[in-house]
C-alpha cells in the first residue's frame, strides 16, 4: 500500500528531475519578466518624448503597449507563484516519501530482529542457563564434600578436642614465670680527687699565713 501511495525509488528520481525542470522554468520566467519590465520602462520614456513633442496619439500608443507589457508581467508573476507552489508541494511529498521509506526500513529491521529472537527462544535460553547454573552448583558441592577417611570424622569431637587444646595452652602460659628483667648497671661515682687537692692547698696556705 505504501508503494502505491508514495512510489518507489524510481519515482524519487523522477521527483528530482521534476524539481530541476521547475527550477529551469522559473529561471526562464524571471528572465522574461526582466525583459518585459525593461520594455515597460522604454515605452514610458517614449511616451514622455512624444508628450514633449506634442504628439498625443503616439504617446497614447506607447502607454497602451506599456499596459500590455504590464499584463504579461502580471501573468508571468502568477506563473511563478504556481511553480513555487508546485515545488513546495513536490519537495514536501519527497520528504514524506523519504520519511515513510526510512520508517518502512526500520519496521522491516525490527521485524527481522524479533523473528530472530522470539519469546520462545528467550525462554528456552534462560532455562538452559538456569540448568547449567544448577548443574555447576551441584558439581561444586560434590567436589567440596569430604571423601574417604575424612568423611568419617566427627565434627563435634574435633571441636571439643580443639577447645581442650586451647585450655591446656592457656594453663601453661599462666604457670610459666615471667622472665626477670636485668637491672641497669650502677655507674661508680667519680672520686673527688681534685676537690681534696684544693682543700689541702688552702689549709697549707692558711698555716703559712699564721706564721
Amino acid at each position: 500500500m505504501l508503494n502505491r501511495l508514495f512510489g518507489k525509488p524510481k519515482q524519487e528520481t523522477n521527483a528530482l528531475a521534476t524539481l530541476d525542470k521547475l527550477n529551469e522554468t522559473l529561471e526562464m520566467l524571471e528572465k522574461k519578466e526582466k525583459v518585459l519590465m525593461k520594455k515597460v520602462a522604454d515605452e514610458v520614456e517614449r511616451a514622455k518624448e512624444f508628450t514633449r513633442a506634442k504628439n498625443k496619439t503616439a504617446a497614447i500608443r506607447c502607454l497602451k503597449r506599456k499596459k500590455l507589457y504590464e499584463q504579461q508581467i502580471e501573468h508571468l508573476g502568477n506563473f511563478q507563484l504556481r511553480i513555487h507552489d508546485q515545488m513546495i508541494m513536490l519537495e514536501g511529498a519527497k520528504a514524506t516519501t523519504e520519511t515513510v521509506d526510512a520508517l518502512r526500513t526500520a519496521a522491516s529491521t525490527m521485524k527481522a530482529m524479533q523473528k530472530a529472537t522470539n519469546i520462545d527462544d528467550v525462554d528456552k535460553t534462560m532455562d538452559e542457563i538456569n540448568e547449567q547454573t544448577e548443574s555447576m552448583k551441584q558439581i561444586t558441592e560434590a567436589l567440596a564434600t569430604p571423601i574417604g577417611a575424612a568423611a568419617d570424622f566427627d565434627e563435634d569431637e574435633l571441636e571439643a578436642e580443639l577447645e581442650e587444646l586451647e585450655g591446656s595452652q592457656l594453663e601453661e602460659e599462666l604457670l610459666t614465670p615471667a622472665p626477670r628483667v636485668p637491672s641497669a648497671p650502677v655507674r661508680p661515682q667519680p672520686k673527688k680527687e681534685r676537690v681534696d687537692e684544693h682543700e689541702d692547698e688552702l689549709a697549707e696556705l692558711q698555716r703559712e699565713m699564721a706564721l
